[in-house]
């Protein structure tokens, strides 16, 4: 069964900065595409960002510019890089593998919370 564990998040003020790491095990990571959702009280989680088992990367528009999704196969992690944090980029993220902008894991990480403040 796929384990994921997230990490990096934080208290930011806004227009800082913070790189989230999820770490996984129990896959063959190299084989799966990996996203990034986010998901605050009263909401349904959220696509993010995504990127191919080829590293092409994706994102929601919100984003577009400001975060950057990468990978490192040899540590069987998947990255995302935030620039420009905004306050309504406040909430918890979470990782997963992704079938185009979908979650395959039925079960989700920890996730890491992200507060920007004004």
């Amino acid at each position: 069964q796929g384990h994921l564990v997230e990490s990096g998040g934080g208290l930011v003020q806004a227009g800082g900065s913070l790189r989230l790491s999820c770490t996984t095990s129990g896959i063959i990571f190299s084989f799966f595409d990996m996203g990034w959702f986010r998901q605050v009280p009263g909401k349904s989680r959220e696509f993010v960002a995504r990127i191919s088992r080829d590293n092409s990367p994706e994102y929601t528009d919100s984003v577009k510019g400001r975060f950057a999704v990468s990978r490192d196969n040899a540590k069987n992690t998947v990255y995302l890089q935030m620039e420009s944090l905004k306050p309504e980029d406040t909430a918890v993220y979470y990782c997963n593998l992704v079938n185009g902008r979908q979650p395959r894991l039925n079960s989700w990480g920890q996730g890491t919370q992200v507060t920007v403040s004004s």
